[in-house]
Order: structure tokens, then C-alpha cells, then sequence
């Protein structure tokens, strides 16, 4: 077998001689036909039926020569929602600058229209953005209401980019960071633990980053108690729900949050390059314009975000991945998600590994990371994930900033089955018996 063929990006390598790839369905011209969840069937009850699965599969073109569990850096696009996004790049393409000066903006007023209802909020509360981490960096970074002497908050836990933008507010703003550890084992309790203890420790944090679903473990934190804590000590929250809105079923008043940040590219199945920040009603002020750009007034919340051309495909396809996630429904997605991360999580535990977020409902989703026994640098999960694609074909990613170590972060997506977790935990049975 001609091994440069088998080359995976992500500088894996490649996919072992003699390796066996999983058979190739070829992909009718039209994607089949949404499956529709039988009546009386509960979300848990739907998430153990393979059949329904394998049909939301056969929506997904995914790669026959590994099995993709590494969902979380990007949610790939089902069949109609990338047909759609293929025909609206040609009709951009197309219509050139006409698009761009007369239709596109009553089409994204519409798209914010859309988004803000499934999140409970208002158009006026919601600017589109080329991702979550344009949002991130413009809510930090334009945050204002910091003085010098004062504080800000994160954990090690929180996204690496939004770390950085707090660490570059002392130049800025002359502020002090402070970095939390988040709890290993994190049970709920153990961390609304922390946050209290890190709020009456530091009074002089004044704002918190706060990641409800965080890319580096999975751990779902209880956002609206913190927010609730926060506020008592007088802290604005910035809450990353990058990765968990489209994963976990909530609105805004579920997390009761002043700022913002979300993904369309991740959970929502849109095309890469679209997200959106939000800011509550009455708190505009208190985040600057985006490099005093005049396009928009400053009333207006697009006023917070670079102004300048961007690829407006995706956005203009964001209609037809709502669509797709709506006809699954949030909790259905969640449920399944969660259904493929115990079934994983139970027979990987007996193995002895270590897994990073605990079974309390509501402190998980799908994403989920481990360390193997005694497996705790970076070159040692670095090591594992490279085993798993070259010996196993499985995808996955190391991560690392946690205090207790390096881990292997497990995602699965909604064309997942659990012929394919199931195939994880014999890679990780055959990984653990061998001598390191």
C-alpha cells in the first residue's frame, strides 16, 4: 500500500503499513433524507438507537481512513448545510460587490434575527463575528470599565487565546491577572468551591473569564451560580460558550450572562469563519468601539466588531445549519453526545485511566479527556494520540495547561457511532498493555 496516500494533516504522520481502512460508502448526488425521531421517544431513548444514528450519519461525508475523534477544533459541515454553503459561494461569486451593498445586510439582520431568538435574546444584542475567538479577544480587550490597581480572572482551564488577550490587559489597562486552578477531581461542588474561595481571596478582580464548556477537558461548569457569586463581589463575567452552544441544550437566561461569546463553526455544523459575541441590553457602553471604527454608531453593537470585508458565505449559510440543528433539537444532540462519552468513559475507567470530567449531569457533554496511570507530560499523551492514529487510525489531539498534567482530549460528533468509541477503548486496552 502506497503509505503517501494515507498521510493525515495535524502532522500526525501516517497511517501504519498494513493498516486497514474502514470501507467506503460512496455518497449519492443528494444527501438521503433527515431522519424523523418517532413519537414518545425521549431524548435518552433516542440516543441508544443506532439505526436513527447511522441515518444522521449518512448526512456527514466524513474520511473512511480514520475514525474522527477530534470533533472539537471543527464541527464539519452536514451534506444540506454544505451544499448550501457551496451554492451561496457561487452566488457571491456570482453577484460580487451588488450582493455585498444591497442584499447581504437585511440577509444578516435576518441571520441575527434567527440566532437571537433560539437564544432568548434580541437582535440589538448579538454582532456577528468570524469566530469565537474574534469575539473573545474584542469583548476582553474592549472591556473598559478596568482601572489601574484593579484585577482580572481566569483559570487554566479557560481557552488559550482568551489567556492571552488577559494577560496583555496589564499593559493596557494596568491591571494584576490572577490564574486559578480548576479542582482535579472537578465535581460541581469542588468548584463552585474554587470561585468563591479565588472572589474572596482577590477583591480586586473586577473581571472573570469564565468558559462554560472548555476545549481543554469538557468540563461544563455551573455558569450561573458563578455569575450569581460574581456579581456579589462586584466582577463582570465574560462567559466562552464557544463550545458548548449547539453541544448542550441552554439560552442566555440559563446562564444569566452580561457578555458573550459563541461559535457557529464548532456544534452548529456552519462553515468555518462564523460566530457571534453577545452583550446584554444596557451594557453596550461598557465595551469600546472596535479601533473607534465610525461605520456603525455607537449605539449600535456592530460597532464593537473590525468592520471590514469579510467572506460573507458563511454567514449567509448559517439558515440552512440551524435548520439541520433544529430538526434534531438540542437536547436530542446533547443526549447523544453524552450517551457516546459514557460509553467510552465506563470501560476506559476500568482500564485505569483518569478522566477529566466527572458523570454529575450537567458538569459534561461529548467532549472528554484522559491520562493514562503515570502518563502525564505532554510527550507522553503527544505519544498516545500518535499511537492511536498510526496503530488504531483514531483521531485524536493532546492538550495541555492543566495542573495536574498533560491529557488526550476524546470528541465525538453526531455521525459517531459506537462501533467507532467502542474501537477507542480496544486502541486504549492494547496501549495500556504494552511496556512504554
Amino acid at each position: 500500500m502506497d503509505l503517501s496516500r494515507r498521510r493525515i494533516v495535524a502532522g500526525l504522520g501516517v497511517v501504519a503499513a498494513g493498516a486497514v481502512a474502514r470501507p467506503f460508502t460512496p455518497q449519492p448526488s443528494s444527501p438521503p433524507v433527515m431522519p424523523v425521531a418517532p413519537r414518545g421517544v425521549t431524548p435518552g431513548e433516542l440516543a441508544r438507537d443506532e439505526r436513527f444514528w447511522a441515518a444522521v450519519a449518512r448526512q456527514f461525508r466524513v474520511s473512511p481512513d480514520f475514525v474522527n475523534l477530534e470533533n472539537g477544533y471543527y464541527g464539519i459541515m452536514p451534506e444540506p448545510v454544505k451544499g448550501a454553503y457551496h451554492r451561496n459561494v457561487d452566488h457571491l461569486n456570482e453577484l460580487s460587490s451588488h450582493l455585498l451593498r444591497t442584499t447581504f445586510k437585511p440577509r444578516a439582520d435576518e441571520v441575527r434575527d434567527r440566532l437571537a431568538a433560539l437564544l432568548g435574546v434580541t437582535r440589538n444584542e448579538i454582532a456577528l463575528t468570524r469566530g469565537g475567538t474574534e469575539a473573545l479577544q474584542n469583548l476582553i480587550a474592549g472591556y473598559n470599565r478596568l482601572r489601574p490597581g484593579d484585577a482580572v480572572m481566569y483559570a487554566d482551564l479557560d481557552y488559550h487565546s482568551g489567556q492571552y488577550v488577559m494577560n496583555w490587559l496589564p499593559a493596557r489597562r494596568g491591571v494584576t491577572v490572577e490564574r486559578i486552578v480548576m479542582p482535579e477531581p472537578a465535581t460541581r461542588e469542588a468548584v463552585l468551591d474554587t470561585y468563591a474561595r479565588a472572589l474572596r481571596e482577590h477583591p480586586k478582580v473586577r473581571l472573570l473569564l469564565l468558559s462554560h464548556m472548555n476545549n481543554r477537558t469538557g468540563l461544563v461548569t455551573p455558569v450561573r451560580e458563578i455569575v450569581t457569586m460574581a456579581r456579589e463581589h462586584g466582577v463582570d463575567v465574560i462567559v466562552d460558550a464557544a463550545h458548548s452552544w449547539g453541544q448542550l441544550d441552554f439560552t442566555v437566561k440559563d446562564l444569566d450572562a452580561d457578555f458573550g461569546v459563541f461559535s457557529l463553526h464548532k456544534w452548529m455544523g456552519a462553515p468555518l469563519g462564523s460566530g457571534f459575541l453577545y452583550i446584554r441590553e444596557g451594557r453596550l457602553a461598557d465595551i469600546d468601539l472596535c479601533y473607534i471604527d465610525e461605520t456603525y454608531p455607537a449605539s449600535d453593537i456592530r460597532s464593537r466588531v473590525h468592520s471590514g470585508t469579510m467572506n460573507v458565505a458563511p454567514f449567509l449559510t448559517v439558515d440552512a445549519a440551524l435548520d439541520f440543528h433544529e430538526k434534531l433539537g438540542a437536547k436530542v444532540k446533547e443526549a447523544r453526545l453524552c450517551f457516546l462519552r459514557d460509553r467510552w468513559v465506563r470501560r476506559a475507567r476500568e482500564l485505569g485511566a483518569q478522566i477529566l470530567t466527572p458523570d454529575e449531569p450537567g458538569m459534561y457533554g461529548g467532549i472528554t479527556a484522559f491520562r493514562l496511570p503515570g502518563r502525564v507530560s505532554k510527550e507522553d499523551n503527544v505519544a498516545i494520540a500518535e499511537d492511536l492514529m498510526t496503530r488504531h487510525q483514531i483521531f485524536t489531539v493532546a492538550r495541555s495547561g492543566m495542573a495536574g498534567g498533560d491529557v488526550v482530549r476524546v470528541t465525538p460528533a453526531l455521525f459517531t457511532s459506537i462501533d467507532d468509541v467502542d474501537r477507542l477503548v480496544a486502541a486504549l486496552r492494547d496501549i495500556s498493555a504494552r511496556p512504554r
